[in-house]
Order: C-alpha cells, then structure tokens, then sequence
C-alpha cells in the first residue's frame, strides 16, 4: 500500500507520534507500506514556517529532508497533471494545499492519512490518523 501523509500527520510523526491513532501507528509503522510525503507539504510548510505560524527546531530547507531520510519517507513531487486535476474537484475543500494531496491521491491511487474530517467527502481513500 501507498500512503500519502497529510501535512498535519506528517508533523505528527515527527514530533508528537502519540496524537497517532493505534491503526495509524500501525500503519506508519508497517515495513510493508510506502510513506510518501507531497511536495505541497513542504510548500506549505515553508510558508506557514516564514508567516511564524509554524515553529520548527531547523528552517524547513534542512527539516524537511533531515527528518524524510531519517523516518523513511519518500517525497514525491507535484506534477502538472496534478495541479490541473484540482479543477475537477468538488469545492468541499477550500484549502489549495490539501486540494493538491487529493488530486495526488486520486490520480495516483494512493490512500491518505489525516485527521481532517473534509477528506472523507472526496473518492479518495483515507484512513484516519486521529
């Protein structure tokens, strides 16, 4: 399985592991499961990091590839198929970055992990990381 980590549940990982549902941790934790982080996490971490709504031990630029290598996963890229398949969403979702993991989710067939409740609107997979 493929599983493409929310922002929110990436950084849960990272610092606070125990906000992690049983199933989530088993989930992160399984040898058998590709973790995969979107580029539009990191863009959106970095901007939220710059506005000072985001404190982090190390800027994003050396955070973010420190803590994929050392936690096994693997960042993927936005593609233009990507952002182009935002437009055929139905606008449950008013956040541009969490739009993007979606379309990333249904045209890559990767399920999702997240706490956020609006995912559960889309045709996408999720499981739950709260």
């Amino acid at each position: 399985m493929r599983v493409l980590l929310d922002t929110q549940s990436w950084l849960w990982m990272q610092v606070s592991p125990e906000r992690l549902n049983e199933k989530a941790l088993a989930l992160v934790s399984d040898a058998n499961v590709e973790l995969l982080l979107s580029a539009a996490s990191s863009w959106e971490m970095s901007i939220k990091y710059a506005l000072g709504k985001l404190p982090l031990p190390l800027p994003p630029a050396e955070y973010v590839p420190d803590r994929l290598r050392t936690s096994g996963v693997t960042g993927i890229p936005v593609t233009h198929r990507h952002a182009l398949h935002v437009a055929q969403l139905p606008p449950h979702h008013r956040d541009p970055f969490d739009r993007v993991l979606i379309a990333q989710a249904q045209l890559d067939g990767l399920t999702i992990l997240t706490a956020d409740r609006m995912f559960d609107q889309y045709d996408v997979a999720v499981h739950r990381a709260d």
